[in-house]
Parts: structure tokens; C-alpha cells; sequence
């Protein structure tokens, strides 16, 4: 199916209900005219993170179901998938083998070895610490093979995530072979998570490695062109990197938008914020949450240090039940530049100014994503973070039906349904945006093609606003 200008939901396979058939219940029966695509997050077997270490593409998780739930899902939303392009499980048929068999392995191209990589008495301390982390540790992992013989592989985040070699023609051929398996099975858009780590060269820091980290990505997207399916690739970083794919005429995601929506609304300032409405990429996925914590270093140069720091001392200080242990290594956070907390809480359960926050958004240049908390206005799971000690967990809080039923029963999940609804069927979203700063706190944002229009009015200090949509049958106030 084609992408739709329409709000797309992010949830895992197993958080609304139990399983791929309960999610297809929750969206034929509450989520119609809701959301218009979904992104169901990793549904293959995987050895841990949450599904993000996959063993087998080909599958999908029994626990969830079978390829038939995703296949009559696909037919009636436009859909994304997942692709860890950057790493495979440990627990992989392919890194089992490689342990197995070492040099007999046909899959020991895969994988990153350090005796191969580094020169001799390399690496320094030096070259570990130019490398880009997001843990305080050098990315490798010893392999232990079968025959008694140990050596170090790459390993970038945990070490159940095993980094893959993208350059080898075995893994190349690996590659191919699964994106157009994804392609068959009803993806209209496929994910490249971890995008920018894929490529590994000496004396730099091995993140978002140029040039060579665009001939990959003219790769994927050569492969899945004849399908019909989007590439996009995923990366936290400086909104420029983003800016840089979009130039080349790729879609990107919107990770600064999070931070600065809640920097206005801490703040009751609008000019970063508006700034960034001006100058962002138009083809792009806006987030304000993700499975994932709340971003900062996407803000990087967007706010000033002295503005980013007031919004994190704010987000602990305004956040709902939050503290910053819940985004230490206490709480085995790896992602320094994260912080663990639903964005309803974020708000302090606000109700209108979460609200408004959605609303900034679904007037954002670019396609809103809905996770799947979010959607429900979800406060912090303490219960899920401390029965687990992981930090994200806060914010993956698993839905049951009778739940659901009752959250949707509540005004503000009601009326950011009625909001989500507004932006899927309002065909101003296809014509251009107009900014209007009208004071410190206050300002509007006009879509508008030659037939209709739709405008946000804000005032950042009350969090009150108004939602005007105009066509030839005369002018509605829908908020």
C-alpha cells in the first residue's frame, strides 16, 4: 500500500492486547480514521532488546502470530517494518554457525573482526575514543569458538547485538535478500534502524561515515525501488545530518521537534521552535515519542547549551513521577543522550497542554508518528521499570483490551483522537505551511492549498488553542 498523508501509529506486536490479532482488533474497532499507517516495531524472533536483536527475518515471532496477521493488517494500513541494518542476534543462525564452524562458516564474512580490521598493536586508546558511543565502552565483544579459540568482534550496543560487515558481498547478498522478502510481505516503507553505525572505517568515528554511508543507502533503496517501498533511514544526531538526507531526496525523521515542543512549553517561548518549523525537511516523520527516551542531542545548535539544559532541568523538575536514575546505567540505560519518560508525563499529566503538544505536531511539516503510549496519553509505568530495572520500560507499558476500552473513554485520548482524525482527512495538509509569530508566546500555523485552509492558533502561556478549518462550504471550528 502507499504512503498516506495520514498519522501512523508505532506500537510493538504485544502492547495493545497480546498479540498481532488483538492489535488488528484495537485498530478496526477503536483506531478507524485514527491512524492510516502503522509501524509495528520488531515482530521477528529476536534474543533480546525488546526485539531488536533479530534472529530470523524470515519469521515472525509465533508469540505474536504469523505472517497472515501481518499480511491482512498491510491491506488495509500502510505499513513499516524493521531492518537492523547495523547488527544481527547473537543468538543468530548465522553468528551460531560462525562459533561454530569459524573459518568453515560460510556466514564468517557477516562480521566484523578485530584482528582483521585493526592494523597490527591498533587499537589505541586513541582510536577507542574517537569512535562515536552511545555506551562508556569500546564496541567489541569476545566470540568464543567451538574449537577453544577466542577473538574480539565489533559490537556496538549490547552484546546480543552482534555488528554486522555491510561491505562483504556475503553480507551484501544477506541484505538483498531480506529487504526483498519485507518487500513481498506488505512493507510500503522499511526502516534501516541504527543506519548510521553501519559503516566502519579506520581513523574516523565510524558514524555516518562519508561516502561511503550513501552508497549504502543507494543500495537498500535500489533493491526496494522495484517493490515500491520507502527507504528511511533511522538516526539520532545533529538536525544537519537530517537537513542532508533530505536534500538527496530521501525522507528522514523529525527527532528535534520532541525537545523543542517541550522547550516551548516549558519556556512559553516560541522562536526556536518556529525557527525550526521554517527550515526543517518537509518530507519527513515527525515524533514527539518513540519506544525509544525523549532525545537530546538531536536539539544540538537548535537550542543553545544554556536552552537545552533548562529544558532537561524542567522535563525532571515538571516530568511525573521521574527521576534522573531512571536514565543512568542503574537502569541499564546505553543511550547517554536519552531520557526515559512518557511524554504525557513528561507534561505532568497535563492534559492540556499534551494536547497542545499534539497539536503542534499534527501542524508540523511532515507525517505525525503516534507511539502507541502516546496515543493512550500513558503516564510512566513504575511498576514495569522497577519489575524490570530498564530505563525505557517507563515508557512501554503493555495495554490490555479491558484497558484500552477504558482509556479511550478518557476526554483527552478523545479529543487527540478528534485531532488525529482532523489531520488524516483535511486536504489543506497537502499545500503549504505559513508561520506567524504574533508575540513571545504566541503564534499560528496555516496550512493552506487554493481550496482550504486549516490554522493552529497557540498562546504557549495559557497552553489554550484553536483549530479553524476553512473551505468553499464556509469556516469550522473543530478545537
Amino acid at each position: 500500500m502507499k504512503i498516506k498523508n495520514e498519522a501512523m501509529l508505532i506500537t510493538y506486536p504485544d502492547s495493545l492486547g497480546n498479540n498481532l490479532k488483538d492489535l488488528e482488533h484495537v485498530l478496526d474497532t477503536h483506531l478507524k480514521g485514527v491512524v492510516g499507517g502503522v509501524h509495528i516495531l520488531p515482530f521477528f524472533p529476536s534474543s533480546g532488546d525488546r526485539g531488536f536483536s533479530p534472529m530470523d527475518y524470515t519469521k515472525v515471532d509465533e508469540r505474536f502470530g504469523g505472517w497472515e496477521d501481518i499480511k491482512r493488517i498491510s491491506e488495509k494500513y500502510y505499513m513499516m517494518y524493521e531492518f537492523m541494518l547495523n547488527h544481527i542476534s547473537a543468538q543468530s543462525p548465522y553468528y551460531l554457525d560462525f562459533l561454530e564452524k569459524k573459518e568453515e562458516s560460510p556466514y564468517k564474512d557477516y562480521f566484523i573482526r578485530y584482528n582483521d580490521y585493526w592494523p597490527e598493536n591498533r587499537p589505541t586508546e586513541a582510536d577507542i575514543d574517537l569512535i562515536y558511543k552511545r555506551k562508556p565502552k569500546a564496541p567489541f565483544v569476545d566470540a568464543h569458538f567451538k574449537d577453544g579459540t577466542t577473538e574480539k568482534v565489533w559490537c556496538t550496543f549490547s552484546e546480543e547485538q552482534i555488528d554486522l560487515n555491510v561491505k562483504t558481498e556475503a553480507t551484501r547478498r544477506f541484505i538483498k535478500d531480506t529487504l526483498s522478502f519485507l518487500a513481498d510481505k506488505g512493507a510500503s516503507i522499511i526502516r534501516l534502524d541504527a543506519f548510521a553505525y553501519a559503516i566502519k572505517e579506520l581513523d574516523t568515528n565510524c558514524f555516518f561515515v562519508e561516502p561511503e554511508i550513501w552508497e549504502m543507502l543507494e543500495y537498500a533503496v535500489e533493491i526496494l525501488e522495484p517493490y515500491g517501498v520507502t527507504v528511511l533511514p533511522e538516526i539520532h544526531e545533529h538536525y544537519t545530518i537530517q537537513q542532508k538526507i533530505a536534500e538527496k531526496g530521501y525522507p528522514v525523521y523529525d527527532f528535534a521537534l520532541p525537545m523543542l515542543v517541550l522547550h516551548a512549553l516549558y519556556s512559553g517561548k516560541a522562536e526556536k521552535l518556529l525557527h525550526w518549523l521554517e527550515i526543517c525537511p518537509r518530507n519527513q516523520f515527525t515524533t514527539l515519542d518513540t519506544h525509544d527516551g525523549i532525545g537530546v542531542v538531536d536539539v544540538k545548535d537548535l537550542l543553545t547549551q544554556e536552552e537545552v539544559d533548562f529544558a532537561v532541568e524542567a522535563l525532571y523538575e515538571k516530568g511525573a513521577n521521574l527521576k534522573r536514575i531512571y536514565s543512568s546505567e542503574a537502569y541499564n540505560n546505553l543511550d547517554i543522550y536519552q531520557i526515559n519518560c512518557t511524554y504525557y508525563s513528561a507534561l505532568g499529566n497535563n492534559d492540556a497542554a499534551y494536547l497542545l503538544a499534539r497539536a503542534i505536531q499534527c501542524f508540523t511539516p511532515g507525517i505525525p508518528q503516534i507511539y502507541y503510549v502516546g496515543l493512550l496519553a500513558g503516564e510512566n509505568d513504575l511498576e514495569l521499570l522497577e519489575n524490570s530495572k530498564e530505563g525505557r520500560n517507563i515508557n512501554r507499558h503493555y495495554y490490555s483490551l479491558d484497558e484500552i476500552n477504558q482509556e479511550i473513554e478518557r476526554p483527552v485520548v478523545k479529543d487527540l483522537f478528534r485531532l488525529l482524525a482532523f489531520r488524516n482527512t483535511a486536504k489543506a495538509f497537502d499545500g503549504d505551511l505559513e508561520i506567524t509569530m504574533l508575540d513571545e508566546g504566541a503564534f499560528t500555523l496555516t496550512w493552506a492549498t487554493a481550496e482550504e485552509s486549516a490554522s493552529l492558533s497557540v498562546d504557549l502561556a495559557t497552553n489554550k488553542f484553536s483549530v479553524l478549518h476553512r473551505t468553499a462550504a464556509g469556516d469550522e471550528q473543530i478545537f
